[in-house]
Parts: C-alpha cells; structure tokens; sequence
C-alpha cells in the first residue's frame, strides 16, 4: 500500500477551540450590543471560517450587517482572537497518538483549513501539533477555500503529499462537501461543530474517537485497492 496523504481540518476536528472562538465572538457582539452566545452555540455557528461566524452571531439577534462594516468587525475579530486563540483550546482525546500512528508509518500528514494560516500555525505551535504536519493551508493560502475542492487539492500539493491516495478528516459539512468535490473519501467526526448528524453529510467512514481513526483510513484504502 502507498503511503497515505491525510488532510486534517482544524477546528471542531483536531481541536476542541469553541470556547475561545466563542468568547471572541461574544467580545465582538458585546461591543456592538448584541447578546452574547453560550459556547453549547458553537455547533451551529462554527465551521464556515470566522467572517461566517460573524455572520451568523448577529444573525441570532435578527441583525444583518452591512458589508463595510463587516470588514472592520471581521478585522477587530481577527485581531482579539489572535492574543487568546490558544485560552482555552485542547487537542481532541486521542489526537497525539493518532496522528503519531499515522506519521510512524509514513502518511503524509496536512491541515487545510478556514481559519487564516497565520491564526492556525500559531495556535498548532501553540498546542504542540506542528511538527505533525507538512503544510498548513488556511483560508487564505489559495485563491480558493472549503468547500471548493481546488483548497483541498492545493493543501495535498502543498504537503507534498499524493491525490490519488488521499483522505479528508474534517467534523462539518464544509469538510465533507469539499471531499465530496474533490472526488476523496472523507471521515467524519461525530463530536466537533455541526448542528447535522456526522452520519447525515455523506462522509464515507464517521469516528466517534480518534482511537478509531488509524482503523476507519485503513478500511477506506482497502476497499478502494
């Protein structure tokens, strides 16, 4: 069997970082006098990237913001977010000796993302995770991001890794629709941020562990053999 690439998404999947996105949201809607959010939101909220977030937190109060004004709140979220992306956040259970399984065997190991790449280096160096991966591919790597495929394929370009025996790992319908998109499997885990089933967005495997992980690759390689 070649050596696996495996493309990992970042939050909701690798790690648990709902808590102090949340807390950057609810700084920014404080400020702008809308009501702050419970963390237990961020399953409906978190996924499409930080502007999206934005987006949708207002949209909790009935509020639709302006584009130019966007563009300032998304500046300041960016800049708060930056001094506490790594407050609170934890890798998931399990994600040190998964990604140390794959990595001892030879996959070839990446992140895209739509968190900027600035944000998501510093949180991976952060938390210990960097030295796992060969590119890390935020949402303004390329000229495109999730879920268009091409962000996918360029991360497994970027990582050096091979298309053709490549795997999504992702806990959203962005993840799983920019697999599906790029023609590549998919897992899905069932513990990260989507207020949709894992097992309702058409991923080819779903884990509820990342001690399931390593198992769930090896049964998708198989099968496409």
């Amino acid at each position: 069997m070649r050596p696996q690439t495996v493309i990992f998404d970042l939050d909701g999947t690798l790690v648990d970082s709902a808590a102090d996105l949340m807390g950057t949201l609810n700084f920014i809607l404080a400020r702008e006098g809308a009501p702050i959010l419970p963390v237990e939101s961020a399953r409906s909220l978190l996924g499409a990237g930080a502007r999206a977030l934005l987006e949708r937190g207002f949209a909790m109060d009935g509020r639709a913001i302006e584009p130019l004004r966007m563009d300032v709140l998304y500046r300041d979220f960016l800049a708060y977010y930056a001094d506490h992306l790594a407050d609170e956040t934890v890798p998931f259970d399990g994600v040190r000796e998964a990604l140390d399984l794959l990595k001892g065997r030879g996959a070839v190991l990446g992140v895209c993302t739509n968190k900027v790449t600035e944000h998501s280096v510093r949180l991976l160096d952060a938390l210990g995770l960097s030295s796992y991966f060969s590119a890390v591919c935020g949402r303004d790597a390329f000229a495109w991001c999730k879920p268009d495929a091409r962000h996918l394929t360029l991360s497994i370009g970027a990582a050096g890794g091979d298309e053709a025996a490549a795997i999504m790992i992702g806990d959203s319908k962005t993840d799983i629709a920019t697999a599906i998109n790029a023609g590549l499997p998919s897992v899905c885990v069932d513990f990260g941020y989507t207020d949709i089933p894992a097992r309702d967005l058409g991923a080819t495997a779903v884990i509820s562990h990342f001690n399931e992980l390593v198992a769930a690759i090896d049964k998708i390689a198989a099968s496409d053999a």
